[in-house]
């Protein structure tokens, strides 16, 4: 390393993601930066042998004949030689393009094109299949690379790389010009592009959202000095890595602050590694939390009278107690010591089993989480907090400050960021932290971002008389029920979402009289609860159509209901009538985004003959519907769907808050 890059790194200038990895590897060299268990053995990369293969890594595509400014794709689970490829990637001021890696063919095939990609870099042979399948539709491809060689023995194209042969040729290269990757390294610039994310693509097709390295910088420091993040941190990475948050905490936020990056062994394996690890520092979507909570319940379901009982009573103890006791507030010296006897017998064991022993923050976002699910958490001393951000602004909008955790709010606005509303409540952001810009999108770019600045988020929101932030839905989703009440269709959802029972919602009611829905069941909760019960299933359809599983799906929505009639607001979105699908919405069948977000237009008019149903009065409608597998294999799905009306209240005085 020449002495120029050396004094530009001790005077602060740690402005790109290349010189931030230098400069650990100069700083803490012997310490911990990565971890990834293969073949049941933990392996740790120290941050001296990130650089060095970042490095090779780096020399090998210069080899191969990759430019500044080209794009990388990035294609599988979260592996460390897939990250050290971003970072090889930027480096040589290319632009990193994760795509998601349960993404079918087609899917990949417009985000490769639209990035105009030349280089991809994938996990294994499954990925490399898909390449090969869309490759003649992509002329501007011209190298592919793999990471795992597993099934790849007799695929001799010429275009394929195994990610060993690229590292070799780079130490060879870097042996020829050993000024190469340094005087690379200095060329970058904190305004360039350091990473370019797809949007989901709810409402039509995904954009490429250009971020520089500034702006995840920026997002990255504020987020590890509001919550005191270190080189001492651990963080389970096992998002997906084309998400911006998985970007955020498991690659900006890691290289900023120093801590740990693990990676889980596979998918299947992630709770045991979870519990391996006992990560610091945690982020999950609510999803994933109510999943462990769910296990839970159906554990203790199963358990003994005695046990169960003891559960019960400690939980009391944790739910009266637990997150005054997390928020250092006052706490009798009676209740102290049943939360300590709790702790020993229940809290203590239950975080060990759940991962979560160590856990010193954890975060959820991406949508709503239950009161009673957050509340639970914090009951039994985990830290978990809500943050809000989207990928236009690196995931960072929104924090909840310790000591200061509501249950419906996403908290105040993160440090160096500015959140205002405007008039039809949108809500606006400015900050470091915003987009460069759409690819190839200027029009969506000035559409996006006001003239004084500010990102037009799309949601809607309100700030409560302590200044924390409210989401409501998504702007364009807020509309009116023909009587004049306010139709938010997602916040309706969120709450029924909240049961264990239901996995999915999609609600409708814009323009129309009343408020109906589409519900879909959590097939191991009901498939539980059936079991417990005695009743005989062949599967999901036929589960689905059960009258005593509608029953406890009409149940849920009846309390909702209740919910509902004392919001002023919302009185009149009281859902009327209801039906259970007869499949799971899927992103294969284009019912969902890659990030399980509801494509709401696709699938009304998907089954605008069960919308017609329910709003016609039948008792029951026949549909036929086709789905999708992975393997590229389809099917047909039907069923004769029954269709309920659930009770509703009259409007009711607002609760106290």
């Amino acid at each position: 390393m020449s002495n120029a890059r050396a004094t530009a790194a001790e005077t602060g200038s740690l402005d790109t993601f290349p010189r931030l990895l230098m400069n650990h590897a100069r700083q803490r060299p012997n310490r911990p930066a990565m971890r990834e268990k293969e073949y049941g053995i933990w392996q740790t990369y120290t941050w001296a042998e990130v650089a060095e293969r970042v490095r090779s890594i780096a020399s090998g595509l210069a080899e191969l004949g990759f430019r500044r400014g080209d794009r990388l794709a990035v294609v599988g689970d979260n592996r460390p030689r897939l990250y050290w490829s971003v970072a090889a990637c930027q480096c040589l001021g290319g632009i990193p393009v994760m795509m998601y890696q349960d993404a079918v063919a087609q899917e990949m095939a417009y985000v490769m094109e639209d990035a105009e990609i030349r280089f991809a870099c994938v996990e294994d042979q499954e990925q490399v299949d898909k390449m090969l399948e869309i490759k003649d539709g992509l002329p501007l491809l011209e190298h592919v690379i793999y990471d795992d060689p597993r099934g790849l023995r007799h695929y001799n194209q010429t275009f394929l790389h195994g990610l060993d042969e690229v590292l070799e040729m780079g130490r060879i290269h870097d042996q020829h010009h050993p000024d190469f990757l340094g005087n690379e390294i200095d060329k970058g610039s904190p305004d360039d592009v350091s990473v370019m994310l797809y949007t989901s693509g709810t409402t039509g097709k995904p954009k490429g959202v250009c971020q520089s390295h500034s702006a995840f910088i920026a997002a990255a420091q504020g987020g590890c000095s509001f919550d005191k993040l270190t080189d001492q941190d651990d963080i389970l990475s096992y998002l997906p890595m084309a998400w911006v948050g998985d970007h955020l905490f498991s690659y900006a936020q890691a290289l900023v602050a120093g801590f740990t990056i693990n990676c889980p062994e596979s998918g299947e394996t992630v709770m045991g590694d979870l519990r391996e690890i006992g990560p610091t520092y945690y982020f999950a979507p609510p999803r994933v939390f109510e999943n462990l909570l769910t296990q839970v319940m159906i554990r203790m379901e199963d358990a003994s009278g005695i046990k169960r009982k003891v559960f019960e009573h400690f939980m009391d103890v944790a739910r009266r107690c637990g997150a005054d006791l997390l928020d250092g507030k006052p706490v009798s010296a009676g209740d102290r010591l049943q939360y300590a006897l709790g702790n020993a017998l229940i809290y203590g064991p239950l975080k060990n089993v759940l991962g979560l022993s160590r856990v010193r923050v954890a975060y959820t976002a991406g949508a709503a989480i239950g009161p009673d699910l957050f509340r639970f958490y914090r009951s039994i001393g985990i830290n978990l907090k809500q943050l809000y951000g989207q990928t236009e602004t690196c995931a960072y909008v929104c924090l909840q400050p310790d000591g200061q955790i509501k249950l419906d709010s996403v908290g105040t606005p993160a440090p160096n960021v500015e959140v205002k509303l405007a008039d039809n409540g949108e809500i606006l952001v400015r900050g470091p932290m915003l987009l460069k810009s759409y690819y190839k999108r200027p029009d969506a770019t000035a559409e996006s971002i006001n003239a004084e600045g500010y990102f037009m988020t799309g949601d809607a929101g309100f700030f409560d008389e302590d200044g924390h932030l409210k989401i409501i839905d998504r702007a364009k989703d807020v509309g009116k029920l023909t009587g004049g009440g306010m139709f938010a269709p997602n916040y309706i959802e969120n709450k029924l979402k909240f049961f264990q029972h239901i996995k999915e919602v999609v609600c409708f009611g814009n323009g129309r009289d009343f408020v109906t829905a589409f519900v879909n069941i959590d097939l191991e909760a009901v498939g539980n609860w059936a079991e417990r019960k005695g009743m005989a299933y062949a599967g999901y359809t036929d589960l689905a159509c059960q009258p005593q599983v509608y029953e406890l799906i009409k149940e849920c929505i009846e309390k909702v209901n209740a919910d509902l009639a004392s919001d002023a607001n919302m009185s009149e979105s009281q859902i009327k009538r209801f039906l259970i699908l007869h499949k799971e919405l899927d992103a294969d069948d284009g019912e969902l985004t890659r990030t399980r977000k509801v494509r709401r237009n696709f699938v009304a008019d998907r089954y605008s003959v069960l919308i017609d149903a329910l709003y016609s009065g039948k008792k029951s409608q026949f549909i036929e519907t086709q789905v999708s597998y992975e393997d590229g294999r389809s099917n047909k799905v039907s069923a004769e769907l029954r269709i309920e009306d659930a009770k509703t209240f009259p409007p009711l005085p607002r609760k106290a808050a």
